[in-house]
C-alpha cells in the first residue's frame, strides 16, 4: 500500500485503534475535496495498533473532537512538505455543544438557545458531567 507524501495538510498519528471512522465522520472529512487517507489498525510500538488520517489538504480541525475520542493523538501540520507544528492532545477540560444532556429536567431540553456544556469530571475514567445539572454523559 502506497500513500502519498503530503505537501500542505495534517496528519492525526496515535488515534486509538478503532476510533478513526468516527473521527473522520465528526469531523466531516466526508465531504473535503481533497485527498483524505484513513488507515486502521496500522501496527505500533506504543499502542500496540493504532488509525492514522492524512489530509492533503486546508481542515478547520477541532481539537476537543480530537481529544474527547482519543485522548493522547498527536496532530501533525505540513506546510510545504515539511513538519511545521506538532500538538499533542489531551482530554479536553470542557467540551461544548459536541454532547448532549439526556437529562429531561436540565435546562438544556427545554430552552432552545443554550448551549450543551460538559466539563471533565473524572480524566482517568474519561468522564464528563453536564454544567447546568451535573448529569453524566453517555
Amino acid at each position: 500500500m502506497k500513500i502519498d507524501a503530503i505537501k500542505n495538510g495534517i496528519v492525526i498519528d496515535h488515534i486509538e485503534a478503532g476510533c478513526g471512522m468516527q473521527i473522520y465522520q465528526m469531523l466531516g472529512m466526508d465531504k473535503l475535496s481533497c485527498p483524505v487517507a484513513l488507515l486502521r489498525n496500522v501496527p505500533s510500538k506504543k499502542l500496540g495498533h493504532k488509525d492514522i488520517i492524512k489530509v492533503d489538504g486546508e481542515l478547520d480541525i477541532d481539537l476537543d473532537i480530537l481529544g474527547y475520542f482519543s485522548p493522547n493523538v498527536t496532530v501533525n501540520f505540513i506546510r510545504d512538505g515539511k513538519l511545521v507544528d506538532k500538538r499533542h492532545i489531551d482530554l479536553p477540560t470542557r467540551i461544548t455543544d459536541l454532547l448532549r444532556c439526556k437529562n429531561p429536567r436540565c435546562i438544556t431540553t427545554t430552552e432552545q438557545d443554550i448551549h450543551h456544556i460538559f466539563r471533565l469530571a473524572d480524566p482517568e475514567k474519561r468522564t464528563y458531567r453536564c454544567i447546568y445539572c451535573d448529569a453524566k454523559a453517555d
